[in-house]
Formats: structure tokens, C-alpha cells, sequence
């Protein structure tokens, strides 16, 4: 079952939106946990009107609302647009055709994309390889003793698998291993540091001759493939960075498509008998949300609030809030290149009152509902699977080339300061910087925070006449699009 905006609503603030709140607190112990779909709806008032004509279309009953809502500055926002045809109509075919256009070239891209997700794979083991070898040699330059001989070890065994091993029989391995005569090569080999130090080793001659132009040409073949390596490490790097931009362009062509045909699926709505598979029938649910800003300065100069209040300042704004759910029962019409839409239009008139912390908890929760389901599943094919990779990625594309760069950077910083430095330094704005540093970093770790309960003025004034005027309001769009229409009195 999807959860509707009015039960979300409910979820919000279930004291005051949902009739069953105290069963719900009990079961659940907090709003946070309450399901959605367990909440039965609680609005500050509720008007609802049928307007029911095959000759006229839907469009204008909806544009009308629309436009009036506009001119009473409530700045309306549509969150629920679903519809489905029954599968006999023309309608029904038509849009499948679409649709199936859509997924078509959505799929076609996202291929592509998979194709350029396992090359950035590729690219980040490789440069976790360099990374590792690498570090061998920044550790061969350490100055702690046992640091140094172990890198220095560390690639030697490298040098002798991958470098000497070529050299076949002739080999330092193969030669230690096949005459008795170089037993003591590869010990000899690990231990010695140059050409010198061979000298000081006892050994036969024989063993001094061969183990001389290998200690050389190993330290040749240090210099030379560090820097070979950290070319090819910074080449790497480079088209890393190029493939993430391709990966991320061709996402955002996938999702015009995927987001298309996504929003020409249609709604099952089970067993309504309003929808018949031989019928030429569509059914349609909009819900459209409009709000307007409680001016407490205006209210209280107009006596409706005390005349203290001209000046105070609210820690947080109210609005009134009018929700409009729209519910269409029409008959597809063909005209030319589109589709008119005459039939039953069921509107239904809500009124609430929230706070700025409760409309932005409002968007979360939409969000998170099932009522955005599929643009989920649109961001789960196209960026999830690169956010989960996106801190390795980060771990390559941010990282400073060497120490010296991040020295010259830190010099700089201090040279262009130098003069006013001390002067900084004596009025305390150095120390307020810093703090003020540490104050941002504190914020970026908070977690979110919770709505807070309405404190006494807000409980007692602000919110009570931001719920009579929302009560107004809403009855002012039932009663004039009623009247509008020449409808009978108030239902």
C-alpha cells in the first residue's frame, strides 16, 4: 500500500493530523517510527465537490484551481501525478508505444554505461597496485633504519621476479638454485647495498663477479622505474578522471529517457470498478500542495494578534497550507495528435498549518516514500553505483602528487599573510578564524536535527491562527470554483 501525502502529513505532526495517534504512539513510542499506511487522516477542515461532465474535459477544472490558488499567492506545487487506461482503450496502446521508445534508448545508454563503470573499476585496482609498489620506494628513502632495509628488500624481491627472471638460466634464482657453487647468491644479493660493500662480504671471487653488476644494475633499475612508475601512476590517474566524467555524462543522458518512461507507467489501482478492461476509460490522481507565509507584523497591526507582536521575531515560520487532491474518471478522445479527457472530477479541499522544520521534514519523507519510487530506481542505475566507488575514486583524484607541493603551499599561505600577520594575530581575528573553522567542521558532523515542539506562543497563537486562515482559504477555493460553476450550496 502507498502511503498518500495526507497520511505523511500525519506522520509529521501525529498529534494534530491523525485521529488514531494516541494507539500509533503507543505501538511505535515515537513519530519517527510510525508507518505512514497506519495513519488515518486528521485535516483542520475538509471541503469536497463533484463535478461530473463527458462533453467537457478534466483540463480546464484542473487550470482553473490551478490559476486561482496562483492569485491568492499560494504558490502551488504538484506531488502525486498518477494515471492508468484500461487496457482496451487506445490510450493504453499508444502510451505503450512511447514508453517502450523510452526504454529502449535508456537501455541502449545505460550499457554503455556499465561498459565505462568496469573500466573505473579496472583503473582504481591498478592504481591501488602503483599506490603499493610505490610506497616501497618513499619508504627506501626513510630515515629509520629498519623502514629503509625493508623497502629496499621489498624490491629487490620485485627486481629478481620480474626483472632478473628474464634472463633465464642465467638468473640469480636460477643460478642459486641449480649449482652449488652460487648457494649463497641470493643471500649475498639481499644483504649487499652497492659495489663496495661486496667487496667486505666473504665470498669466492666467482660469486664477487656476478653479484657486482647485478647490485649495479639493481640500483639503476630504482632510479629509472620509480619514475617510469610514477609517470604511468599519473597517467592512470588522468584517464580516471576522464572515464568519471564520461560514466557521469552518460548518466545524465540516461535519465531524461529512464525518467520518461518512468512517468508514462501506469498506477495499478487492484480492483476499482471504475476501471474496466473493455472500456474506453482512464483514471487519474493529482495532488497539488499550496502555501503562504503567516505575516505576523501584518496581523498584529490588523488587531488579529496581540500589538506586542508588531516587533517580535518567530524562531521559525508558519504557513498555512491548503492541500487539493484531484481524482479524474474520464473517456480518451482522440483529436488529431493528442488526447482530451471529459468525465467525473472528484476534488477534495484540505486545510493544515505547518512550520518551516515540518514542510522540509514533509519533502524528506516524499522522498523517501513510495510515491518516488521509481526516480529510486532511476538514481540507483545511473549514480548509486558510482557514489559507492566515489571515495576511492576521491582518494586518487584529490591526492597531492608530493610532500614538497604541500610545503610550497603551506610557505605560500604564510608569505602572503606575512606582513599583516602579527597585526592579525594582536587583534584576536586569527583566533576568531580559526575558531569559526571549527565551528563549520562541528556543524558539517551534526547529525539532523529533530522538529521541536511548539513552544507557548507558537502553540497559542501563531499555529491556532495559521490554522484559521488556512481554514478560510480553503473554503474560499471550494466556495468560488463552486460558484464558478453554478454547483448547488456547500457540501
Amino acid at each position: 500500500m502507498v502511503a498518500t501525502v495526507q497520511q505523511i502529513i500525519g506522520k509529521i505532526n501525529p498529534q494534530l493530523y491523525a485521529k488514531n495517534w494516541k494507539e500509533l504512539l503507543k505501538t511505535y513510542g515515537s513519530a519517527d517510527k510510525i508507518s505512514a499506511e497506519e495513519i488515518e487522516p486528521n485535516p483542520l477542515s475538509e471541503h469536497r465537490l463533484v463535478y461530473d461532465s463527458t462533453s467537457e474535459t478534466l483540463e480546464p477544472i484542473y487550470f482553473f484551481i490551478i490559476d486561482l490558488m496562483n492569485d491568492m499567492e499560494l504558490s502551488p506545487q504538484k506531488f502525486v501525478d498518477n494515471f492508468s487506461s484500461s487496457p482496451g482503450s487506445g490510450h493504453f496502446s499508444e502510451l505503450g508505444q512511447r514508453a517502450t521508445i523510452m526504454q529502449q534508448q535508456g537501455t541502449k545508454i545505460l550499457a554503455d554505461v556499465n561498459v565505462v563503470l568496469r573500466s573505473v573499476l579496472n583503473i582504481i585496482y591498478d592504481l591501488k597496485e602503483f599506490k603499493i609498489r610505490l610506497q616501497h620506494y618513499e619508504d627506501a628513502r626513510s630515515k629509520e633504519d629498519a623502514t629503509k632495509d625493508a623497502a629496499i628488500l621489498a624490491l629487490k624481491q620485485i627486481w629478481m621476479d620480474k626483472v632478473d627472471a628474464m634472463k633465464g638460466n642465467s638468473s640469480i634464482k636460477a643460478m642459486a638454485m641449480s649449482q652449488l657453487a652460487f648457494v649463497t647468491l641470493i643471500d649475498a644479493f639481499l644483504f649487499a647495498k652497492d659495489e663496495k660493500q661486496v667487496d667486505k662480504i666473504d665470498l669466492n671471487d666467482r660469486v664477487k663477479r656476478i653479484l657486482k653488476p647485478r647490485i649495479h644494475e639493481f640500483n639503476i633499475w630504482v632510479e629509472q622505474s620509480e619514475k617510469e612508475l610514477r609517470k604511468r601512476y599519473e597517467m592512470e590517474k588522468a584517464y580516471l578522471k576522464s572515464q568519471v566524467n564520461s560514466l557521469k555524462l552518460y548518466s545524465r543522458w540516461a535519465k531524461p529517457y529512464l525518467k520518461s518512461a518512468a512517468q508514462m507507467e501506469m498506477k495499478e489501482f487492484g480492483r476499482s470498478p471504475a476501471l474496466v478492461k473493455a472500456f474506453n476509460t482512464i483514471l487519474l490522481e493529482l495532488t497539488i500542495l499550496g502555501k503562504s507565509k503567516l505575516n505576523i507584523r501584518d496581523l498584529a497591526l490588523s488587531g488579529e494578534l496581540p500589538k506586542e507582536f508588531e516587533k517580535f521575531r518567530a524562531k521559525r515560520d508558519y504557513y498555512m497550507c491548503i492541500l487539493i487532491d484531484f481524482e479524474f474518471r474520464g473517456i480518451p478522445q482522440r483529436v488529431q495528435s493528442h488526447y482530451v479527457f471529459g468525465g467525473r472530477a472528484e476534488i477534495t479541499f484540505r486545510a493544515y498549518t505547518l512550520n518551516k522544520d515540518e514542510l522540509e521534514l514533509l519533502d524528506k519523507e516524499m522522498e523517501k516514500s513510495d510515491i518516488t519510487d521509481v526516480l529510486k530506481l532511476i538514481e540507483g542505475s545511473t549514480t548509486e553505483s558510482l557514489n559507492q566507488i566515489q571515495d576511492e575514486i576521491n582518494e586518487f583524484l584529490e591526492e597531492k602528487t608530493t610532500e614538497e607541493t604541500q610545503k610550497k603551499e603551506r610557505k605560500s599561505s604564510k608569505t602572503s599573510n606575512s606582513i599583516f600577520y602579527p597585526f592579525i594575530a594582536m587583534t584576536g581575528k586569527l583566533d576568531k578564524a580559526e575558531e569559526e573553522k571549527s565551528e563549520n567542521s562541528k556543524k558539517e558532523a551534526k547529525p539532523e536535527k529533530l522538529i521541536l515542539k511548539d513552544d507557548w506562543i507558537e502553540k497559542n497563537h501563531l499555529r491556532k491562527i495559521a490554522g484559521e486562515k488556512a481554514k478560510e482559504i480553503t473554503f474560499k477555493l471550494f466556495d468560488i470554483y463552486k460558484k464558478s460553476h453554478g454547483m448547488p450550496s456547500y457540501t
